[in-house]
């Protein structure tokens, strides 16, 4: 592990992406539990694509146009559902088919996180990219580098959505007393949604 990997990593957790539309909006909606519980689901998507990185199967996905555009337009479509349902619920921000009235369980929250990042096969092919750069050359041990730098990743991602998503549990009561500042969160949130959706589906290889 080196510096240039921490700081080059912490630069990538912090742009906001997906995740942390999801996670801060869970904050707003939901509270400090349920936004944890969305980066903890976050986080776990990730070890598909750096399992995927370790074992080579980024390179396949980069390759083999068919899978990469399935999994493309799979995700693409998740995103899309999920502005969707953020724009058709009422009251709080939801991301489940429960009723608005009703906060969604901790499980349920981890779930669309996860569903969230397995979906991008963009992230498979960072990792590929991302990782090999910082093994030492000649290494014996490159998996089990690749495999200690993939950890110190998801661990920095899961601290950071923790932060984003505590600071928006924090201002959300006050938000959610406002039923004209809630509407436009919502648009606000599906906007976002949509434009990564539509992103993924657009984006090349």
């Amino acid at each position: 592990m080196t510096v240039e990997f921490l700081i080059t990593s912490l630069i990538v957790v912090l742009i906001p992406g997906t995740g942390v539309v999801y996670t801060v909006a869970t904050g707003l909606s939901s509270g400090r539990a349920a936004s944890v519980a969305a980066a903890f689901g976050c986080t776990l998507g990730i070890i598909p694509a750096i399992l995927a990185s370790v074992a080579g199967l980024a390179a396949i996905l980069h390759t083999s146009a068919l899978l990469f555009q399935v999994l493309k337009y799979a995700g693409a479509a998740y995103l899309l559902y999920l502005a969707w349902q953020t724009l058709r619920d009422s009251g709080a921000l939801q991301f489940s088919s429960l009723d608005a009235a009703q906060r969604p369980s901790l499980a349920r929250v981890i779930r669309t996180g996860f569903l969230i990042n397995i979906l991008n096969p963009k992230l498979s092919v960072f990792f590929f990219a991302f990782l090999p750069q910082f093994i030492h050359p000649g290494s014996a041990s490159a998996v089990a580098q690749m495999l200690t730098l993939g950890a110190i990743f998801m661990a920095m991602t899961f601290l950071v959505f923790v932060i984003y998503g505590s600071f928006a549990a924090m201002v959300g009561e006050r938000i959610l007393r406002s039923e004209t500042v809630m509407t436009w969160m919502r648009r606000t949130v599906a906007l976002a949604f949509a434009g990564f959706g539509l992103r993924l589906a657009l984006a090349d290889r």
